[in-house]
This record gives C-alpha cells, structure tokens and sequence, in this order.
C-alpha cells in the first residue's frame, strides 16, 4: 500500500474501467474514494509519469478496514476471469 499523506492509503491502481467498476462499489459501501490520474497531470503540467493509462484508488485510513476487503475481492473476481 502506498499512501500519499497521512490520511490515505492507495489500494488499486487498474485501467480507467476497472477504476470505475471498483469505485462503483465503494461507494454503493458509502466509501468516498480519491481517484488519481497522474498521467493527466504530467501532460497538463508537462512532466513524466510512471502510470501510463493507469488511475489509482485511494481512501482515507478510516476506511482502509471496510474498503480494502472489497478491493481484493474485486481483484481476485478479475484475476478468476482471465
């Protein structure tokens, strides 16, 4: 997990549907997820980005304990599709 302050924690990084579909269910939990589009911001502000086509999901610790059981579920129902 990585965090980008010390109130949240990122708990998915996935192409922009799969971001969709996960943050759908966090908030059908009444989690308020950070969505994070870094490469958006390296072209808007002309730098380099490590997350090509890539968004990150992160929550506020708070909500770490409910929201990360439904992230790995989410991951393992992709992972089992493949």
């Amino acid at each position: 997990m990585e965090t980008t302050n010390d109130n949240t924690v990122r708990i998915y990084t996935g192409s922009p549907m799969m971001v969709k579909a996960l943050v759908a269910r966090l908030e059908e939990r009444n989690i308020k997820p950070i969505v994070r589009d870094d490469q958006q911001n390296a072209i808007m502000f002309g730098s380099g980005s490590n997350y090509a086509d890539q968004l990150r999901i992160f929550v506020r610790k708070d909500e770490l304990a409910i929201a990360q059981p439904i992230a790995d579920e989410f991951i393992r129902e992709m992972d089992s599709k493949d």
